[in-house]
């Protein structure tokens, strides 16, 4: 086994996939994501604090995706940059979630034609029921689907890299709530 580098963590995925990541290229990747609520040398140093946080003072190596992010919403909370939900409002959805290669499956033999309008349909779906977080897992799945392969290759590179543009263009286009934040693994 490779060692792994002292200024990385794994990170987790839903799939259960773990990637490396160091605490720059964490805060990288959530600003820039759809955080246009927040400073993005900001959103890096509080990245940076959790991350320092889980690494040297837990001595973690490992940790999922969901727990950094949570760990990092209770910062942001506690620096009164998320504000709180009153106690007497109802509940808001916090996280919705779908999972890209399901969407991929009920597809069937119609894949992109019918793959790329039943995603939006999902985007819209969600959106109604208010979330804070859109979370799209099954992504490499998805595409390797999609493409009918078996193993990785450009065109699945093309085509991820397509669906995630894909899913920031209709959010952005879509009405809805203007504090959503999109992740997709």
């Amino acid at each position: 086994m490779i060692a792994l580098a002292s200024d990385y963590l794994l990170l987790e995925t839903a799939s259960g996939e773990s990637i490396p990541y160091s605490a720059s290229m964490v805060a990288n990747e959530l600003a820039s994501g759809n955080m246009e609520l927040f400073d993005p040398e900001f959103v890096h140093h509080a990245a940076s604090a959790v991350f320092h946080y889980f690494k040297h003072e837990l001595g973690r190596q490992t940790m999922s995706v969901g727990e950094f992010a949570g760990a990092l919403e209770n910062v942001l909370r506690g620096l009164a940059v998320i504000p709180q939900v009153a106690a007497n409002s109802p509940a808001e959805p916090c996280v919705v979630e779908s999972d890209l290669s399901l969407l991929a499956r009920e597809s069937g033999d119609g894949g992109e034609l019918i793959f790329f309008p039943r995603l939006r349909s999902e985007l819209r779906q969600h959106l109604q029921r208010g979330p804070r977080v859109l979370r799209f897992h099954g992504l490499r799945r998805c595409v390797k689907q999609l493409a009918g392969v078996s193993r990785w290759n450009q065109r699945c590179q093309n085509l991820e890299a397509q669906i995630v543009a894909y899913l920031r263009e209709c959010l952005s286009a879509e009405p809805g709530p203007a504090e959503v934040a999109l992740v997709v693994e």
